[in-house]
């Protein structure tokens, strides 16, 4: 039994998180619908244009992906946010600026970003956030709220949309996430048996590397030119929960071309960082990580643990990526970020007598990126101090 669905994995930094609609049309954007009049009416109006609660915790598609949820803005939270200490009236938005940061400018907390951010009618595509946009904090029936005051040059010239610089900041850049795409894989154990994999290489060889061919097994509906990782199936993920096995770690073993279809099929290898060996098993090349997404406080209750980090250090530090034991089907979407809990230890307590187990201590943020049925990708925003395997995450408070 090997697994199916792909993580692709690697240690990364974060270079571009800014808020965006969906390059694609598919705006993730939770206030895309809304429709605003000339004065906002006070959170948790039934006036408010806010989208109305849902209990849609995402669904899995074929490929054991989760698609995203819609946003539920938490209203009620509003009330309860904290501004920064030395926070601006006003902040004109850079080239590479990322949202977290941005919202970090405003907000002690982060995640609450969506719930204060106001659309501006006035501006067009009012949802977007773009280089030389000026963001400004205002209060809307005593409540803070930031708008976007005055567009930038590049919104409002058509001709400069050709330029870099006229798009609208990802949440996530590509660039940040390519290794990440490439380097290496998680396998959820449930479809394993969906994978094509490696029947052996063509020719005398045993093992096959960059610029030989395979005959693979799984591939006689693929059109001939599709892309494809190898993947060596590795260690076992242990569910810190009840130690049960949900997964597999991929050990990246390079990439090649389908040459030919049916059973079997031929790929040509364009490139092996090792050997490939039969059994070895064949992911799809895909770059489906949504790079437009609000960090946000999750919709439900989640109580879940760290089960690996990528790298396969043993502490965890800021923009690393760590896997998580729980997914969509525990209410997980993209954007969800996670308050990082450390074990308190058990101390003797040596006035009482006996032993005295210390309360948890918050250890780091954790913002979701990719989310599969029962496990999901995060990237650490913050680490105030070490973060480890077996971590508790949950919502953030």
């Amino acid at each position: 039994m090997f697994p199916n669905s792909v993580f692709p994995t690697s240690t990364l930094r974060l270079t571009a998180l800014a808020l965006a609609a969906s390059l694609a049309g598919c705006s993730l954007n939770p206030f895309a619908d809304d429709e605003v009049a000339a004065t906002a009416p006070a959170p948790g109006n039934a006036q408010s244009g806010y989208p109305a609660p849902s209990s849609s915790a995402g669904s899995a598609t074929t490929s054991g992906v989760a698609e995203p949820a819609p946003y539920e803005p938490a209203l009620t939270r509003v009330e309860t946010t904290r501004l920064a200490d030395g926070h601006p009236d006003e902040y004109v938005v850079q080239v590479g600026d990322t949202l977290w940061d941005i919202a970090a400018m405003f907000l002690k907390d982060p995640w609450f970003w969506p719930e204060i951010w106001y659309v501006n009618p006035e501006i067009e595509n009012p949802h977007l956030i773009y280089p030389g946009d000026v963001l400004g904090l205002v209060y809307i029936d005593g409540q803070p709220r930031i708008t976007n005051v005055r567009a930038s040059t590049y919104r409002l010239s058509p001709q400069a949309r050709v330029t870099p610089l006229s798009e609208a900041v990802n949440s996530i850049s590509y660039e940040a996430i390519s290794a990440f795409l490439s380097s290496g894989v998680v396998l959820e154990k449930d479809e394993a048996d969906a994978l094509p994999y490696m029947l052996r290489s063509k020719g005398d060889h045993l093992i096959a590397a960059a610029g030989n061919e395979i005959y693979v097994r799984g591939v006689e509906n693929d059109v001939a030119g599709s892309r494809f990782n190898v993947v060596h199936v590795g260690d076992p993920l242990i569910d810190p929960d009840d130690d049960s096995v949900v997964g597999y770690q991929g050990i990246e073993v390079g990439s090649g071309t389908l040459r030919r279809g049916g059973d079997p099929g031929t790929v040509w290898l364009t490139e092996t960082s090792r050997e490939a060996i039969p059994g070895d098993r064949l992911i799809a090349e895909a770059s489906d990580i949504p790079l437009n997404f609000f960090p946000k406080a999750p919709s439900t209750q989640i109580e879940g643990s760290i089960m690996a980090v990528v790298g396969g250090v043993t502490q965890i530090g800021q923009y690393q990526v760590v896997v998580v034991n729980r997914g969509a089907g525990d209410g997980l979407s993209v954007g969800d970020v996670l308050t990082v809990y450390r074990a308190g230890e058990e101390v003797d307590d040596r006035f009482g007598g006996g032993k005295v187990m210390l309360p948890d201590e918050p250890a780091g943020t954790v913002m979701v990126f990719k989310v599969y049925q029962g496990i999901a990708y995060g990237l650490v925003m913050e680490a105030t101090q070490a973060i480890h395997v077996r971590d508790a995450v949950r919502n953030p408070t």
